[in-house]
């Protein structure tokens, strides 16, 4: 696997920024076993790795093996820096929804050897992340094939975002009402065409703080004829927990063989 720490001038954002994406290669190393074909010239599927409120595009590969994970699939991963923004267009900052919906896949497909196909493109995060991913899932149906959360976040009008995290909801809302908007998972589960959605995989340890907003989301996924695999654990916001959570989203997604 190619590890590649890509800093670069973002225009959506109007200043430079970071990824990390890891790229497969024929060589997988003593101890590690690639895919077979993680040598071949055609592109490789993709998968959007999110983080968490507190983390940055670093984490997911200093808290979790995701460089071995990948490495035996075969897949490209692409670790995207987006701060504290909820994957937002904020009200006061930065738009970065712009940035990981619009530019990011952009930039990704003209500079890595990459698929653009829907069928070889996912989305995963955890936390703030998780959010993200079904956040694209559910807004751009079109370009994912799949969309899986982990301890997500799923519902930010519910979250204590006060004086204790920096007046993050004023920030990055500036105090709107988000129903109907494209940060209300809900409200999109309601209004989709069911067979049009990428598969969905929610994943929650029952010990969890935000097990209810996750319960709120499959009991909404149930009520709509959504199909999503859920999965309801024992186990915290932790990264114990996330680093199981990702083996097991790499060994779900439908990659074509």
């Amino acid at each position: 696997m190619i590890r590649m720490r890509t800093d670069f001038f973002s225009e959506s954002l109007g200043m430079g920024t970071s990824m990390v994406v890891l790229m497969p290669q024929s060589a997988a190393g003593i101890g590690m076993e690639g895919a077979d074909d993680a040598g071949s010239s055609s592109a490789v599927p993709v998968l959007y790795l999110l983080h968490g409120l507190s983390d940055d595009c670093t984490i997911w590969e200093r808290r979790t093996s995701i460089e071995r994970y990948a490495t035996e699939k075969g897949i490209a991963v692409v670790m995207p820096e987006v701060r504290r923004s909820f994957y937002c267009d904020e009200e006061v900052g930065e738009k970065y929804w712009t940035f990981v919906a619009e530019e990011l896949p952009q930039l990704v497909a003209s500079t890595f050897r990459v698929s653009t196909a829907r069928e070889d493109t996912f989305v995963a995060g955890l936390s703030m992340g998780g959010f993200g991913a079904f956040k694209l899932g559910l807004n751009h149906p079109e370009r994912y094939a799949a969309a899986a959360s982990l301890s997500g976040a799923i519902d930010p009008a519910a979250l204590e975002l006060g004086e204790n995290r920096g007046n993050l909801a004023q920030r990055v809302w500036g105090g709107r009402d988000l129903t109907g908007t494209a940060d209300d998972l809900l409200g999109l589960l309601g209004a989709a065409e069911p067979h049009r959605l990428p598969a969905l995989f929610l994943d929650c340890g029952t010990e969890d703080e935000l097990i209810t907003q996750n319960h709120r989301f499959i009991a909404a996924a149930q009520q709509h004829g959504v199909d999503l695999r859920s999965r309801l654990r024992p186990g915290a916001h932790t990264w114990e927990f996330w680093d199981q959570g990702i083996q097991d989203v790499l060994d779900w997604l439908p990659l074509r063989s």
